[in-house]
């Protein structure tokens, strides 16, 4: 048993030292993934168990301005990641194969430095979480919702760690083009009624995150069937992160497709569903209109 500690104590030092980026070993939170482990599950804990427990007995709080700038900030921050993507990679990058870049040459650093930013943005959006609780939506606290955003940093961790930049880093630029138009749908609810008028096109953002995985899903299958300098491991950890990934929004899909049918019916019986616009594309509430609209966002 002692010997077996030992093996694989022995290989995950192998694994760090020897087959990480050494360029990234000195940026911070990347000398160990133990650290944003850490993080994850304090996250989790915090918005299922700490947080609605201290709200129990308190009003939600009124964060309208709070998330007028913060959406704002999630805007500029993901046009800027897309912007870095596109200038250090994939404007010039192969869509069909492309190793990473270990070399020190200030295109290969900008895209890595780009992937630690990418990784970065994963915590900032444990924001999204921390203002349902406090707002007291706990309804919107799902635990599909949870899983995503306690997993996407220790994901990316491991992209940075070991693969910052190539064929990869493709959902990354992806992603954070989806996420230009989902937070400035955000900041747009965040302003109240007066801006609905100009959301009609919530009901598309699900479709285009299914987009999206499909996408990145036949860019990295490509790999299976060609031969490219790729590291296999990565390869089958994406495919299935992917298909997780894919899994869970046809689901939510589905959901929301139920949800319109029940609209429909319920309302014939002259009670009419009203969304949400700070929730799920999937959310819905028979609250009258002028009640569907709360802590800050009417």
């Amino acid at each position: 048993m002692a010997q077996l500690v030992m093996s694989v104590i022995d290989g995950y030092h192998d694994l760090m030292d020897n087959k990480s980026d050494p360029r990234v070993n000195d940026w911070l939170l990347m000398s160990s993934p133990f650290p944003t482990m850490a993080i994850c599950l304090s996250y989790a804990y915090f918005v299922k168990v700490i947080g609605p427990k201290i709200m129990e007995n308190r009003k939600p709080m009124d964060l309208r301005n709070v998330l007028i700038f913060y959406n704002l900030v999630q805007v500029i921050f993901s046009a800027w990641l897309f912007y870095e993507s596109m200038v250090a990679g994939w404007l010039h990058y192969n869509y069909r194969c492309q190793p990473v870049d270990y070399s020190y040459s200030p295109r290969a650093l900008r895209m890595a430095r780009g992937c630690w930013w990418y990784y970065f943005s994963k915590f900032t959006e444990f924001m999204d979480t921390i203002f349902f609780v406090l707002r007291k939506k706990n309804d919107h606290i799902t635990t599909l919702h949870v899983i995503h955003h306690g997993v996407m940093p220790m994901s990316v961790w491991f992209g940075v760690k070991f693969t910052p930049g190539g064929h990869s880093s493709f959902f990354g630029m992806l992603n954070t083009f989806v996420h230009i138009i989902m937070y400035l749908y955000y900041l747009l609810a965040a302003f109240g009624p007066r801006f609905q008028k100009f959301l009609w096109w919530k009901r598309y953002l699900t479709v285009l995150q299914m987009v999206q995985f499909v996408l990145v899903m036949v860019h990295a299958f490509q790999l299976l069937f060609i031969d490219c300098n790729y590291p296999k491991a990565k390869k089958q950890a994406r495919k299935e992160a992917l298909a997780n990934e894919m899994k869970a929004k046809e689901q939510e899909l589905k959901k929301l497709e139920e949800e319109k049918k029940a609209n429909s019916e319920i309302s014939s019986n002259g009670t009419a569903f009203y969304q949400q616009p700070d929730a799920p594309p999937s959310s819905y509430t028979t609250e009258p209109r002028h009640r569907a609209f709360v802590n800050g966002l009417k």
